[in-house]
């Protein structure tokens, strides 16, 4: 079993808190010594009282199942002897109401993957994909659907 956190710090400073007017900026901090500047959406909580430069819950979910996803693919694709040179997402996160709920229902990978030489079919890079999604311990732990669609 392995454990991992990250620490979550907010302050009021002097706002009213109780009139509901408050910054909903943070900080994420994590064990390697990383701090990520953190907000509400500016689409669920309204300015000003998001951050909208900063990274939100639903932005570091797309970007957690992209980058897991991404890590298992790299692994994947140096075992079968292909060499990578590089590997963009423009990864995308739909969010809904479902039944009053509203959830993130969907993630949309888009994975463009540059080979240094040999590059594999379309059919074994699709294959390559699924391998990973079937491997990323993150789309294993949660409902959403996920859908991986390789750009040229």
């Amino acid at each position: 079993m392995s454990k991992f956190g990250a620490q979550v710090t907010w302050t009021r400073g002097d706002e009213r808190f109780t009139d509901n007017r408050y910054s909903r900026g943070h900080l994420w901090s994590f064990d390697g010594g990383a701090t990520v500047a953190a907000s509400s959406s500016p689409e669920v909580v309204p300015l000003p009282y998001s951050v909208p430069e900063n990274v939100d819950p639903e932005e570091a979910f797309v970007a957690a199942l992209s980058s897991c996803h991404m890590l298992f693919f790299l692994s994947l694709a140096a075992k079968a002897g292909f060499v990578v040179d590089s590997y963009a997402d423009r990864a995308e996160g739909l969010m809904r109401s479902v039944d009053g709920v509203t959830q993130v229902t969907e993630v949309r990978l888009h994975p463009r993957v540059l080979y240094a030489d040999a590059c594999p079919d379309r059919e074994t890079e699709i294959d390559l994909h699924h391998r990973a999604h079937t491997l990323c311990f993150l789309a294993n732990s949660i409902k959403s659907m996920i859908l991986i669609n390789p750009l040229d």
